[in-house]
């Protein structure tokens, strides 16, 4: 009997299941940015500062709308607060997702991240779940807040929250993924759009006033976001007591039309980036 023949047959090591490789990936990335937080509280802290110092000063001035008349006052501060809230939450899911991204090319990461086997729409997985955390984290104190402070439930319209929250959201990652885009294609000179893309939006979003306050040529470009018909629907829930079922159709529908261009023009962007090397450079 031969030397080979004689030694013993070591189990192969199962193939892993590429599904599982992959959230193993977009884990590792989601793990990378929890780590920031939990050793440095300002981080945290800086999460909920401006939602609940928006909802404290919006607050202040729903009450006094709503001392100043009656029912129809009252309906108009609940119509604001809502507003506000659900405002932060498209605010947070953009900037969470936009300074994810920023703090990989901050730390002159994005090469070394790249080297390793991650996938672009893995990296847009794990910035999509670091999003939904840090809205979370952000949003969520200033509605308790609200109804702490002034008697105002968000949760209280029933279940048709989660789809406004949804809806919300799925802007906010579309709106950063044109961001991120036009970070790669511009480097440092577009990261200021992290901060500000989305308060140019705010006037065509009817977030605290109906689409027909507009001028009538004003109104399609409105129609055309998302945001303007979950706060259509908002205010259909609050005034009405009624689900605006159309208006969140429509916003489901533009949230995936909207989220499919950006997603294009980013990998598009990524891919040109990679080529001529500005993943390497961007930010210097």
């Amino acid at each position: 009997m031969t030397r080979d023949a004689a030694a013993p047959v070591r189990p192969q090591p199962r193939p892993r299941s590429p599904a599982l490789a992959s959230a193993r990936r977009v884990w590792g990335m989601v793990y990378r940015h929890l780590a920031l937080f939990r050793r440095s509280w300002p981080r945290v802290v800086e999460l909920m500062y401006w939602p609940v110092l928006q909802m404290t000063v919006w607050g202040f001035v729903t009450a006094y709308v709503a001392g100043v008349g009656q029912n129809t006052a009252t309906l108009a501060a609940g119509v604001l607060l809502g507003g506000v809230l659900l405002w932060e939450v498209t605010l947070r899911s953009q900037m969470g997702f936009s300074i994810s991204f920023l703090e990989e090319i901050w730390s002159r990461n994005l090469g070394h991240v790249f080297v390793s086997p991650l996938r672009p729409w893995e990296l847009v997985a794990a910035l999509i779940l670091m999003s939904a955390i840090r809205m979370l984290v952000g949003v969520l104190p200033a509605v308790l807040l609200a109804w702490l402070l002034y008697g105002f439930g968000l949760f209280s319209l029933g279940p048709v929250v989660v789809l406004f929250f949804a809806a919300l959201m799925m802007m906010g990652w579309a709106v950063a993924l044109g961001v991120t885009a036009l970070i790669l294609r511009h480097g440092a000179g577009a990261e200021s759009l992290a901060w500000s893309v989305l308060f140019g939006l705010a006037p065509i979003s009817a977030v605290y006033y109906p689409v027909s306050i507009l001028p009538g040529w004003l109104q399609p470009v409105a129609l055309a976001t998302p945001s303007a018909h979950v706060f259509e629907g908002m205010r259909a829930a609050l005034i009405e007591g009624r689900v605006a079922w159309g208006h969140l159709g429509w916003a489901f529908a533009l949230d995936l039309l909207w989220i499919g261009a950006m997603g294009w023009v980013f990998m598009r962007q990524f891919h040109q980036a990679r080529d001529s090397g500005a993943l390497l450079t961007i930010g210097e």
